[in-house]
């Protein structure tokens, strides 16, 4: 293996930009008095990230992740994330092993 400058100041330049957009939330996020829309469009941020995320692999796996996935949308609605998490996996898991 052959030490790149260049990739490791890709690596070192990608790690100081994530580590500051990460403390950006903190330093900004106190002097910042959201209200009405722009609150809503914030805190709606999230879950859309996370069902970017999660949507694809759901939609595109099979048809047992995607009952699955309806089924965590459905507990999303009532319960915490982690429960949310463990439905999901849960009925991925008996899917997987019934059929």
């Amino acid at each position: 293996m052959r030490f790149d400058p260049a990739s490791l100041a890709a690596i070192l330049g990608m790690a100081a930009v994530t580590y500051l957009t990460r403390i950006a939330g903190v330093l900004v996020g106190e002097r910042l008095a959201l209200r009405g829309r722009a609150k809503a469009a914030l805190d709606a941020i999230p879950p859309a990230v996370l069902m970017a995320v999660i949507a694809p692999s759901a939609l595109a796996t099979g048809w047992r992740e995607t009952v699955a996935a309806v089924f965590a949308a459905l507990a999303a609605t009532r319960l915490p994330l982690l429960v949310v998490v463990a439905v999901g996996v849960a009925a991925v898991v008996a899917l997987r092993t019934a059929g």
